[in-house]
């Protein structure tokens, strides 16, 4: 049996895969009869069966091997953690797994890393660790069932409501979340149906994000167990990246353009203020910091001035601020001194948020841009077209920005009472006229090489939905 050296590399246990492919079924029961002691099957008779439970567990291991060998499985081992009546348990996983765990690994089938409690609310606790042994890595290695065999099991919970604590709440639906629910539900179909991938890519991966469609299914999350709190989206993979890759991304092999809402936080801020915001409110006239370029700067008083919205007070914000940043990076090391200094530029052009900082205001605004971005998803979910979400951004293949634009105003004045300021760093073929000179420059421009993973992924991609991806050309 291994050692698991570092724990923290690791991902909760996900109980909702599924496949019923005939070797999967045959690896499982291969486990069952030769490690698992008769007495497994004591006790009520479950919901989901007990030989069905090792497969949902052995599918996970399988996946997490398949993303990288040395990924963990985070996993309660406390009987009152699995609730089988729970809405967030679609294959009503019991208390059972926690014995079939410690079978497997008794075994050798498995490597395992203790818990670790210390105290409630303790950062440093942790749930048990788990990932396949080398002994089950080689009877993985040698199945012939691939990734594509393995899918999700039906009903999972995509609309969710957590505590403070980061802990799931049960709810009674009402039909605002049936509604949430079924409109998010579509939006999920939209985006499977859609070839998202970046084409300079050969492998799906950038650094340690996978970009892949196994990657792209979006939940809604609502916080402290309020429906009025946070309630953005969230499980897009184009979400971990940053804009520059984001910039890369194609649509149906059609590149995109990226629509922002400027400033959001402070806009709403603004707007409820009564306070029309002139130009960008993170732009100083002055350089504040020596050695440090203007742009830098401005990318300080962003994060600062975003920081101290969700802050509940000064000391925690600078402390998040200078946390968020890798050593080596110049937000490292800024003091609170010139901290104070970034402060009070950005508050000498936009006086009236004085008030408004180190509130613990953010987690309210996300539920208004939750809000807005549910009426993004809705119009173009109606059409059939996908659009990939960023919190306070979009983006679209670069045939609709325009209309994403008339969109993103149109949900902002109903949800806000006044359409927000936006900005795109390329423009959409929808807003120019089409036989201007520069438009096919741009066309060519924006094309970029194929490598050939990308390539055998879309002959995939098209082979699974039974259709030919058609990208937009220009005529």
């Amino acid at each position: 049996m291994g050692d698991i050296e570092n724990p923290w590399h690791s991902r909760p246990i996900d109980v909702h895969r599924w496949s019923d492919h005939p070797e999967v079924a045959g690896l499982c029961d291969r486990i069952w009869d030769g490690y698992l002691p008769s007495d497994q099957t004591s006790g009520p008779k479950p919901k989901t069966a007990f030989r069905h439970q090792l497969r949902v567990l052995v599918l996970d291991l399988y996946v997490a091997w398949l993303e990288d060998p040395e990924l963990c499985i985070g996993v309660s081992m406390s009987s009152n953690y699995w609730d089988t009546t729970s809405r967030y348990n679609a294959l009503h996983i019991s208390k059972k797994i926690i014995p079939i765990i410690h079978a497997l690994d008794h075994a050798g089938l498995l490597d395992l890393a203790k818990g670790s409690f210390s105290g409630p609310f303790v950062r440093g606790n942790r749930t048990t660790r788990i990932r396949a042994s080398e002994v089950l890595r080689g009877w993985f290695a040698e199945v012939t069932f691939q990734r594509d065999d393995i899918g999700r099991a039906t009903g999972e919970e995509l609309i969710i409501l957590r505590d403070t604590e980061e802990g799931l709440v049960e709810y009674d639906d009402t039909d605002q979340t049936i509604r949430m629910r079924e409109e998010l539900r579509r939006y999920n179909e939209v985006i499977a149906h859609a070839f998202i991938d970046i084409p300079v890519l050969d492998a799906p991966r950038v650094d340690d994000v996978a970009i892949d469609r196994y990657h792209e299914r979006t939940r809604r999350i609502f916080s402290r167990s309020d429906w009025g709190m946070n309630g953005r989206f969230y499980g897009g993979w184009w979400q971990s990246l940053n804009s520059d890759w984001r910039s890369r991304i194609f649509i149906n092999d059609t590149p995109v353009v990226e629509v922002d809402f400027r400033g959001l936080h402070v806009s709403l801020l603004s707007l409820e203020a009564g306070v029309e915001l002139d130009g960008d409110p993170y732009e100083v006239s002055e350089r504040l910091l020596g050695g440090v370029p203007t742009q830098l700067q401005r990318s300080l008083i962003k994060k600062l001035v975003l920081t101290a919205i969700n802050a509940g007070s000064k000391d925690s914000a600078f402390k998040s601020l200078r946390d968020g940043f890798p050593t080596g990076h110049a937000g490292k090391t800024l003091t609170n001194e010139q901290l104070e200094r970034l402060l009070a530029a950005f508050l000498e052009r936009s006086p009236h948020l004085e008030d408004q900082l180190f509130k613990d205001q953010g987690i309210r605004l996300m539920n208004l841009d939750g809000q807005i971005s549910e009426w993004v998803h809705r119009h173009f979910s109606d059409q059939g077209v996908p659009v990939l979400s960023v919190h306070d951004s979009y983006l679209i293949d670069y045939t609709r920005v325009g209309e994403l634009k008339r969109v993103m105003a149109f949900a902002s004045e109903r949800v806000c009472g006044a359409a927000l300021p936006t900005s795109n760093e390329f423009f959409g073929l929808d807003e120019v006229d089409p036989t201007a000179e520069h438009v096919q420059d741009y066309v060519t421009w924006r094309q970029t090489p194929r490598s050939e993973g990308y390539l055998q992924r879309l002959a995939e991609h098209e082979r699974r939905i039974g259709r030919a991806v058609e990208p937009f050309t220009l005529t």
